[in-house]
């Protein structure tokens, strides 16, 4: 069984996050979908938040594919997560050269760590490339419309810590 690992702390979850998640189901048989607890980055929503949308929003692309998506909340090193849930294989997205230079990297000192799991790169596809979940929280602090964005119901939980 091929086992994937898409990590990210998804707060929230954006439809660029949900275009690679259901890309990735097209390449495992299983994927666990690493929330990231990181309380250095102060997440909007709380862990709890992030993993009742991620299951929400995987429940219907694990319905359409067949795939088992599962989430995962982690707080050691990636390929530490990687091994807690038997993947072969981390996930990755990547929107622009930027995100590269960083995940090149990453990927670098991944492998060192342990070079027996794999790192896949996705492409955002080109409707998703400027979506950044850092940007959908700011435009909806500031009352704009993220509808574009996210999925209803992110939507509705953006607007419930952002009222206008």
């Amino acid at each position: 069984m091929r086992v994937g690992l898409y990590p990210g702390t998804f707060d929230p979850l954006t439809l660029g996050h949900l275009d690679i998640i259901g890309r990735a189901t097209l390449l495992v048989d299983r994927l666990v979908i690493g929330i990231a607890i990181n309380k250095d980055k102060g997440p909007l929503f709380s862990l709890e938040e992030r993993v009742s949308m991620v299951e929400a929003e995987c429940a219907k692309l694990s319905a359409k594919t067949g795939v088992e998506i599962v989430a995962h909340p982690f707080d050691n090193l990636l390929v530490d997560c990687a091994r807690d849930v038997g993947a072969g294989i981390i996930v990755r997205g990547l929107r622009a050269v930027a995100d590269f230079e960083y995940e090149y990297q990453m990927v670098g000192m991944n492998r060192q760590l342990d070079d027996s799991i794999e790192t896949v790169f996705l492409m955002a596809d080109a409707q998703y490339q400027a979506i950044a979940s850092r940007l959908v929280k700011e435009i909806a602090r500031l009352g704009g419309d993220v509808t574009d964005f996210v999925p209803p119901a992110i939507k509705t939980a953006l607007d419930r810590h952002f009222p206008t």
